[in-house]
C-alpha cells in the first residue's frame, strides 16, 4: 500500500520510509510509526512520520 494518504497510516504500523538524506538514492528504512507529522489528508511525496527509533521520513510503503 502507498503512503500518500494519511488515513492509511496508523500509529504502530510497520512502514518503509525514505529519509531526507536518502531521497536521491531512494534507499528505504523500515520501522514502526511513533508519530504522524503531516497534518494534511494527502501528500504527493508521502506522509511524514517519526519512527520509534527517532528517524523522520516520508512513508513510501505500508507493510501491514
Amino acid at each position: 500500500m502507498r503512503g500518500k494518504t494519511r488515513s492509511n497510516i496508523k500509529i504502530g504500523s510497520s512502514v518503509k520510509i525514505v529519509l531526507k538524506q536518502d531521497q536521491r538514492s531512494g534507499r528505504l528504512t523500515e520501522g514502526e510509526v511513533k508519530d504522524i507529522l503531516t497534518n494534511s489528508p494527502k501528500h504527493p511525496h508521502g506522509i511524514k512520520v517519526r519512527l520509534t527509533n527517532g528517524r523522520v521520513g516520508r512513508v513510501q510503503e505500508i507493510c501491514d
